[in-house]
């Protein structure tokens, strides 16, 4: 099969030191937004947002000609308990619109402005997320030094993107593949198939979610089984056509079987058997690994279902629940969400699909932690603290 290596990211080591702060971009810094140096962001006119050793965040705008400017709390109100409702901003005599809140929990969290009833991300923000929705910025407030999800001092696998060109979707896409450091061609290695959610792109489990960070810790402190993860573009058709939930699993499986899971095996040195395969997504991703991976035994046993589920489960998973030899051929099933996520519909989902499992007595963990909801803040929690660690050690 032919493919493209278009770059790879491999050795960035987190330097302690000097913090050049505010944005800088110099070092992978886990506190990239304190003002350490009373500088700005490079063409930026204001800082924003500036985050504190106490917690607190300030957002700035320069909008002299704005009538009202707010921050839909969005991802941050459902970790910090401060309401729902958009938040204004004080306008200053400068032109510069204000508003400090806080303290909030360390975490990285995504946010927008709304101005005069447009949506927009911090202008005056480095950090930004290219995805399949319109880009939205990322706070990152420090704790007191490198949390599991930051650049740390330790060895560091590969980032690796490849393009290829797709007979199923008809045109050129891309994937995201993890190589542990001291990697060896000799040896053979599980693979991790990793998948987004409804908005996301391969690259979000990258800077978002930062997997590849997680599982370089997460070895460097001995807790998990040296692994491949690979991460392809799990957008197979466009989000909002009308009968996307009833095309987008027959399509996936396709591309995963004509090409995903071909290219992962010819480029890497894999074990090609399903107790060498794990599928695992959040959201739609972990949809899509339910519907396609427990009709796909042939190709995996191991599954990381990550705040997903079905409401009608008995029905739409009836051949894999009601499967005599289903505990023989899965090795470990893993399914979890975010403790405030578990409050509202879409931790319903994930709550029903636990209950018919242990109906059925299929064997699986079920998980409820973190302080996020459906976000970033509760997948990179599940990865780090559950999945990761126990994936490849069940049985």
């Amino acid at each position: 099969m032919k493919n493209q290596v278009l770059f790879f990211v491999t050795g960035l080591i987190w330097i302690s030191g000097h913090g050049f702060g505010q944005q800088a971009n110099v070092n992978l810094d886990y506190n990239p937004q304190k003002d350490t140096e009373g500088l700005i962001p490079f063409s930026a006119n204001v800082n924003s947002p500036e985050v504190r050793d106490d917690n607190t965040v300030t957002f700035r705008l320069k909008a002299p000609n704005a009538q009202k400017v707010v921050l839909p709390v969005e991802a941050i109100h459902t970790a910090n308990n401060i309401g729902r409702e958009p938040i204004p901003f004080t306008k200053g005599a400068d032109g510069i619109w204000t508003l400090t809140i806080g303290p909030l929990k360390p975490d990285m969290y995504s946010y927008h402005f709304n101005v005069d009833g447009v949506q927009i991300p911090d202008p005056n923000n480095t950090y930004a997320a290219f995805t399949a929705m319109p880009p939205y910025s990322e706070l990152i407030v420090h704790g007191d030094g490198p949390a599991y999800y930051d650049a740390r001092n330790v060895p560091h696998g590969t980032v690796t993107r490849h393009v290829y060109h797709s007979e199923v979707t008809k045109g050129e896409r891309e994937l995201y593949v993890y190589t542990p450091p001291g990697y060896n061609p000799k040896k053979k290695y599980p693979v991790l198939y990793l998948l987004g959610g409804s908005g996301e792109l391969p690259s979000n489990w990258v800077f978002d979610g930062r997997a590849n960070f997680i599982m370089d810790n997460l070895l460097a402190e001995g807790k998990a089984v040296p692994m491949i993860i690979a991460i392809p573009n799990n957008q197979v058709i466009h989000r909002n056509h009308p009968r996307h939930t009833e095309l987008t699993f027959d399509i996936l499986e396709k591309e995963l079987r004509n090409h995903v899971i071909p290219l992962v095996d010819e480029a890497y040195s894999t074990i090609r058997s399903p107790k060498g395969r794990a599928i695992s997504g959040l959201s739609m991703g972990g949809r899509h690994s339910m519907y396609i991976g427990f009709r796909s035994l042939d190709l995996f046993a191991n599954f990381g279902i990550l705040s997903a589920g079905d409401t009608n489960a008995e029905t739409s998973l009836a051949q894999f629940l009601n499967d005599p030899k289903v505990n023989e051929k899965v090795d470990y099933l893993f399914v979890g969400q975010g403790t405030e996520e578990a409050k509202g519909f879409m931790g319903q989902r994930c709550l029903v699909l636990h209950e018919a499992l242990l109906k059925h007595k299929i064997e699986h963990e079920y998980y409820t932690g973190g302080h996020g909801g459906h976000d970033w803040a509760t997948w990179r929690h599940l990865l780090y603290y559950k999945f990761l660690p126990n994936l490849w050690r069940s049985k």
